[in-house]
């Protein structure tokens, strides 16, 4: 009884400091990523907004001139303006301080009225070919010349100014010669569509292609010394640096892309290289879920006559298939976390209208160029990293939703 007693207190010290070991481990882990979390929501959720989500990262700039003289009459004040905004009772036309993503001052158009003289404009950028310019709300002021009731030329929204000195300017002005009106910019809308893109090629030839040989490796392939090499290779590339990837990419499918008319690195070029980062991770999962599809679902419906492909196509396939979205879910993940290899195929260059055949940056690169730089933007980076974590988590819901539809269609 001793004995018994002494090994039974043994065991138990032993699984008490197992027990011990396994909620620290748990612990830190949670307050990693707890800690992770807070940082990155305090910094970056107050950037999130819609000219965020919606605006090109390049600013356009224009140098317009008004085509019509001030107007006799004042301007009324709107009564839904906010306090915020200066208004020019002589010219109809509000603006308001702004600190864009990128921590940068500017004066931006808050209100303007339609019979302004500043409403409607040319743009003089292109002295021979001027075009029309209409005001819109949210353009920012960088320059304004106007003539003072004195006669003297002064410039307005330069040298640290506000928007009150704008407005204030303006009241004392007999004309506007000249102004210099950009878009606001800084947005990511361009690294949006780029990623979309970039997702597109990727899972459309790495899923067929993975599911294929996840079927091949599990439901026909043979056990030979072949076929262990095929599958030692694919576990191997699991673990070779994505940057490896990119090299090859921009060496060995650059002539490819040449075929369809990229004459650059390019999205079509990232998508190829990360369809080929994703083979590994599809393959797996997809043999993972091909494995726990229950034996005697095969023999019954060869038994009813069925071939092996009937067999495999039309009921371990999609008993398969939560697995099989799992394995996509991951790939999805994968390529809009990824920067190293699309930095070499992709490019760097943010570029507000993509194509599959010219460069741009995903949402990943986008975060590290723009941690790259002299002065990096942690509030922007953060901000950025939200949205890809919400695409991630939205992706997830969906994924979790089609898997048990074909679950509870299945089983």
């Amino acid at each position: 009884m001793k004995i018994k007693t002494g090994n039974q207190n043994k065991r138990r010290f032993y699984d008490g400091i197992l027990q011990a070991l396994t909620y620290l481990s748990s612990g830190i882990s949670v307050l990693v990523l707890a800690a992770l979390f807070v940082f990155i929501f305090s910094r970056g959720w107050s950037s999130i907004n819609m000219d965020l989500l919606t605006n090109n990262y390049w600013s356009e700039n224009y140098n317009v001139e008004p085509v019509s003289e001030v107007a006799d009459t004042t301007f009324e004040r709107p009564a839904d303006l906010s306090e915020e905004a200066y208004f020019s009772e002589k010219w109809g036309v509000a603006f308001v301080d702004h600190v864009n993503a990128h921590k940068e001052e500017m004066i931006l158009v808050e209100y303007i009225d339609e019979n302004s003289p500043l409403y409607a404009m040319s743009d003089v950028s292109i002295r021979s070919n001027p075009q029309d310019f209409t005001m819109q709300v949210g353009m920012q002021v960088s320059r304004l010349s106007y003539t003072n009731e004195q006669g003297d030329t002064q410039l307005a929204g330069i040298g640290g100014q506000t928007a009150q000195d704008v407005a204030q300017a303006l009241d004392q002005a007999t004309s506007v010669n000249s102004m210099f009106i950009q878009t606001t910019g800084g947005g990511i809308r361009g690294s949006i569509i780029s990623t979309c893109y970039l997702l597109l090629v990727s899972l459309v030839i790495a899923i067929p292609v993975g599911v294929a040989s996840a079927i091949y490796l599990n439901e026909y392939a043979r056990k030979s010394k072949f076929n262990m090499m095929l599958r030692s290779g694919i576990e191997t590339l699991t673990g070779v640096p994505s940057i490896v990837f990119g090299l090859m990419g921009v060496t060995v499918l650059f002539p490819v892309t040449q075929l369809f008319g990229a004459t650059t690195t390019s999205i079509l070029l990232g998508g190829l290289t990360m369809s080929i980062i994703l083979l590994p991770t599809i393959i797996r999962s997809t043999e993972e879920a091909l494995l726990v599809v229950p034996q005697h679902l095969r023999d019954a419906s060869l038994s009813v006559g069925a071939n092996q492909s009937q067999t495999i196509f039309k009921i371990v396939l999609p008993c398969a298939v939560p697995g099989i979205l799992t394995g996509v879910l991951l790939g999805i993940g994968r390529v809009i976390g990824e920067s190293a290899a699309l930095i070499y195929t992709m490019g760097t260059f943010i570029n507000d209208s993509p194509t599959l055949l010219s460069q741009g940056t995903s949402l990943a690169v986008q975060i590290w160029s723009i941690m790259s730089g002299e002065q990096p933007n942690y509030e922007l980076a953060c901000a950025i990293s939200i949205i890809i974590l919400f695409f991630v988590l939205i992706l997830n819901f969906a994924v979790k939703i089609i898997s048990k539809r074909f679950s509870k269609a299945w089983y």
